[in-house]
């Protein structure tokens, strides 16, 4: 099975580095205040790894 990327919602803190880092992947909820995986998203596209790496509150990775 292939691996999907996932962020732990109750880690995340909404600083939206992950958006910033790779909006191909990651978008951010205004209304929860959090990012989110983007449906679809490639988990071996280059940025996804950066943005788990940007991630200060480290709930991003890939399962």
């Amino acid at each position: 099975m292939a691996e999907k990327i996932v962020i732990d919602q109750d880690e995340c803190i909404g600083c939206e580095a992950c958006v910033e880092t790779c909006p191909s992947a990651f978008v951010f909820n205004d209304d929860e205040g959090k990012a989110f995986v983007v449906d679809g998203a490639d988990p071996d596209e280059e940025c996804v790894d950066e943005a788990i790496a940007s991630c200060p509150a480290d709930c991003i990775s890939k399962e």
